[in-house]
This record gives C-alpha cells, sequence and structure tokens, in this order.
C-alpha cells in the first residue's frame, strides 16, 4: 500500500486564511489539523487544530488551570472569537513542527515515521508534479496498520 492509496481529499488554507476559517473547518469536519499551502498552492506545512486553539485560549489561562477553572462556560464560548482578524500565519508556531509531505509512492511505514517524528496527526500526499493528491490522517493510518 502507497500513499497515494491512502490519501484522500483534505481541505486546505492559506497563510492569510482567517484563523476563525481555519477553526471552522476543524470542528466542522472534525479534523487534526489542515494543510497550509504557500503561494505556489504547495503543501508548506500543518496547522495543528492546538495552534488555533493556543491562539484563542487566553495565556494566563494556558499559564494557570486553576485560572480556568473560575471561568463560567458562557464566557469560555466566547474565546474563539478573540480570533477576529487573526491568520493562520499567525496560529503557526515560530518553529515549525516540520514538513509533513511524501512523495504518492511512500510506503505506510515511512509516513508513519513522518508522523511520529514531525508530531504531525496528518501528512499530505503529492504526485511527481508537487501537486496536492490529499492527505492521509493519523486515524486512516493506524486503521490501515491495525488491518495487517
Amino acid at each position: 500500500m502507497r500513499a497515494a492509496d491512502l490519501a484522500a481529499p483534505f481541505p486546505t488554507v492559506r497563510r492569510d486564511t482567517p484563523a476563525i476559517e481555519a477553526a471552522r473547518l476543524l470542528a466542522g469536519q472534525d479534523l487534526p489539523g489542515l494543510i497550509v499551502l504557500d503561494g505556489n498552492g504547495y503543501p508548506a506545512t500543518v496547522l495543528a487544530g492546538t495552534q488555533v486553539l493556543r491562539m484563542a485560549i487566553p495565556q494566563y489561562c494556558q499559564d494557570d488551570p486553576t485560572l480556568a477553572r473560575v471561568i463560567d462556560e458562557q464566557a469560555a464560548d466566547l474565546f474563539l472569537r478573540e480570533l477576529g482578524d487573526r491568520t493562520v500565519a499567525q496560529a503557526l508556531p515560530e518553529h515549525g513542527r516540520g514538513l509533513a509531505v511524501v512523495a504518492a509512492d511512500a510506503t505506510v511505514l515511512e509516513i508513519a515515521a513522518l508522523m511520529a517524528r514531525t508530531g504531525n496527526p496528518l501528512v499530505a500526499v503529492i504526485d511527481k508534479h508537487k501537486q496536492l493528491l490529499g492527505a492521509v490522517t493519523l486515524d486512516a493510518l493506524l486503521d490501515r496498520l491495525l488491518l495487517e
């Protein structure tokens, strides 16, 4: 089984995509992350859903979980609105997680090793012209590995 066989269509964003739009894509499709394309349409990196949360949740709640506990649920529901006009670029970590892209002929083990090494829950799959074919999620990869 090769990466092209496991790849499924996957939504993408660009660095200038509003972060709130990325959050809606993540939530609406139960995705672990999104593929971020560069200006040429090439997969540049992966935006993990946790990065969007990190930008939306106040730093004081991240630093001190006891403060997060005292905020009522009604107020907590408003935090994603704090994303405002921020973009995907602002949600990306300063030092990236590592590019998670494989060629269409990559093996299942190569995909698994890349996920493990980079900490990315999904890997973009490209063809020989460097065009995005789709992505392999951790869930799909584990399903495949458990079948063998």
